[in-house]
């Protein structure tokens, strides 16, 4: 699974032989069978994660015991829980592999030692934070003035990949809809 991390940083930047050598060895390869956690509420996250294959889920449970589902990591995305990771607190949320998962976790103390040695990957990795803040802020417009069916066709629009990889009901939590009014949409579409 390394050839995939390999293949995804080649693809982003120039990068040498030994340069990923030294990538290559502070990363742990995790493998993740599905509904099995990554990392459960309450545990501490000490890792920047990079999906090789499968697809994960964060979500946090709220006090009624529903789930609420913050977003969904795929091949070549990153996952984790940047608070816990920032703060050394327990984590509010979950991760869990929706499919058979491969995971390549790197101790944060790694990942910024590979920062450090790379200049490139560390411009990278700043992008990515820039990107991610980007859609953060995108998806909380979304969630407070979209209506559910606006809500539905730009996720459709924003993340093509999960659509039909990504039980509805999970959409539909991600969404902040329930899974009935999703259903009616869909069916609503279907005959336009």
């Amino acid at each position: 699974m390394f050839d995939v991390f390999k293949s995804y940083l080649s693809s982003k930047i120039a990068i040498t032989d030994e340069e990923f050598e030294l990538i290559k060895s502070l990363g742990i390869l995790k493998k993740l069978r599905k509904r099995q956690y990554l990392l459960q509420a309450g545990d501490s996250w000490k890792y920047d994660a990079f999906v090789c294959k499968g697809c994960l889920r964060t979500y946090r449970v709220d006090d009624k015991g529903q789930e609420h589902i913050l977003g969904f990591s795929i091949e070549n995305w990153w996952t984790g829980d940047r608070e816990s990771l920032l703060s050394g607190t327990p984590a509010q949320s979950n991760i869990d592999a929706l499919e058979d998962s491969v995971v390549l976790l790197f101790t944060h103390e790694n990942f910024l030692h590979i920062c450090h040695e790379i200049p490139a990957f560390n411009e990278l990795i700043n992008g990515i934070l820039a990107r991610s803040f980007v859609a953060l802020q995108n998806r909380i417009h979304a969630s407070i003035s979209y209506t559910a069916e606006e809500k539905y066709q730009n996720f459709l629009k924003t993340s093509p990949q999960l659509a039909n990889r990504v039980p509805q009901s999970m959409i539909a939590s991600y969404l902040g809809i329930s899974a009935e009014t999703l259903s009616r949409i869909r069916h609503q579409s279907l005959k336009k």
